[in-house]
């Protein structure tokens, strides 16, 4: 089963519920005041919209990027409710030649929470691309979970391989400025897919000029 099945099986199956609700992560909006320093956003692996639908309200021109059909017309559908404008693309990030070269050095913000649904084999080339579309000066913002969380079982991967700890982190942006890697635990209630004590780690990494 390939990865847009498996998405499109999940969020079809939670019918008229948001599988991760409809509210934006904490990590993200909590750090409200440093992405209004940019202009464009872009959201990859969105969703059902939760994130991006946000970031559009915070007067960002946003992006959004996802692998399931399903996912992206629910997003759709959240954007209309809350009149927020939202380019919704339903793209594999992973796909070869991707992304296009007008979407290269394109955007202030690029946003991945908790993408964390490949392991270290594909993840030089996930973060490569979050790279390729970030601009000069513009940043990475990421939030996922670290290998603490299988004792938790509150969301996401029960590979431990695919979980994040700072040292990965550190080397894949070693050539950017890390201006913010902290790891920590809070309860999270982000719809019935993260719910509970969960071990967290977020990272803001600015790109060269």
């Amino acid at each position: 089963m390939n990865q847009e099945t498996t998405w499109s099986t999940r969020y079809r199956d939670a019918g008229d519920t948001y599988l991760f609700g409809t509210e934006p992560n904490r990590f993200l909006a909590h750090r409200l005041d440093l992405l209004q320093s940019g202009r464009t956003a872009l959201s990859v692996a969105d969703g059902e919209g939760r994130n991006s639908v946000w970031l559009a309200e915070q007067g960002l021109e946003v992006t959004a990027i996802e692998i399931s059909a399903v996912a992206v017309e629910k997003a759709r559908h959240l954007a209309a409710g809350r009149n927020a404008d939202v380019r919704f693309i339903q793209a594999d990030m992973l796909a070869p030649g991707w992304p296009p070269a007008d979407m290269h050095d394109a955007f202030d913000w690029v946003v991945g929470i908790f993408i964390q649904f490949v392991g270290p084999e594909w993840r030089d080339r996930q973060f490569d691309v979050m790279k390729q579309l970030t601009r000069p000066g513009g940043r990475i913002l990421l939030q996922g979970y670290t290998p603490k969380q299988l004792e938790y079982k509150t969301g996401g991967p029960s590979a431990v391989e695919n979980l994040y700890t700072a040292e990965d982190l550190r080397a894949a942006f070693a050539d950017w400025q890390l201006e913010e890697l902290v790891e920590y635990e809070e309860d999270i209630a982000e719809g019935v897919g993260h719910k509970g004590r969960s071990a967290l780690i977020g990272l803001v990494a600015r790109k060269p000029e």
